[in-house]
């Protein structure tokens, strides 16, 4: 059997970075779990603006969340409502975190609600930043096939579309895409995939974008997955073609 590990996993401090940026070693499961529900809402929200990631960077008294998305604009809303809306959703959601952290680590019950109402809760930090190439972000691209599959479109034509949009551009030297589950509707679940050029998974250099998606069909659920080789890179700051 292959064992098989994450590709930006492997990657990370060499040419990948964290998406969860802090430590605190006194309230590491308390901020584990708020990192987790703030995607967890971040993700069902925001689902039609077609999210690549979600950046949090937490200081003494602040959180600082950048989200990496195709379509700025639905998020922001008129006049910057919708992404007030969404700072005051992540507040709430942060102080019911951590007043349930505290019921449950709590050893005084009897003076629990005055230790909630005393607690300071960080200040949110929000701003969006627009993905400039759609089309070779694996994340976006996953998306939109799940999307595809929902409509109930031949999962064949959808992954063989969509292998050609991300080959087209230049510095993309590579891809693949598989699909798996009860395809088209088939009793007996299966994978299908496709590849066109290099994708060097063993190389640590290699800049390989990696994501997962999930297409809840009628029948079943498909799962998607996306590698994306965008050459190699030999430091932080230059990037070769293979």
């Amino acid at each position: 059997m292959a064992q098989k590990i994450n590709p930006q996993g492997l990657r990370i401090g060499l040419n990948k970075n964290w998406t969860s940026r802090w430590f605190d070693w006194n309230n590491y499961s308390q901020n584990l779990e708020g990192d987790f529900l703030i995607r967890k809402l971040i993700l069902k929200k925001l689902k039609d603006s077609k999210i690549e990631s979600v950046e949090i960077e937490r200081g003494a008294h602040t959180i600082k969340i950048t989200i990496h998305c195709a379509r700025p604009g639905l998020i922001i809303g008129r006049g910057g409502t919708g992404i007030d809306s969404l700072r005051k959703e992540i507040d709430a959601n942060i102080k019911k975190s951590y007043s349930l952290y505290a019921h449950r680590n709590s050893t005084d019950k009897k003076n629990l609600l005055g230790d909630i109402k005393k607690m300071q809760y960080p200040k949110v930090n929000l701003s969006i930043e627009e993905v400039p190439q759609v089309e070779t972000c694996a994340a976006i691209v996953s998306q939109n096939i799940a999307e595809e599959l929902e409509r109930r479109i031949p999962f064949r034509r959808v992954i063989k579309q969509a292998l050609t949009k991300v080959t087209q551009h230049k510095e993309v030297l590579g891809a693949k895409i598989t699909v798996s589950g009860r395809l088209n509707g088939a009793e007996i679940a299966r994978d299908e995939t496709v590849k066109e050029g290099r994708l060097p998974l063993n190389t640590l250099r290699a800049n390989i974008d990696f994501a997962m998606a999930r297409a809840h069909c009628t029948y079943g659920t498909i799962g998607i997955k996306v590698w994306i080789y965008k050459g190699d890179i030999f430091d932080n700051k230059k990037q070769t073609k293979a």
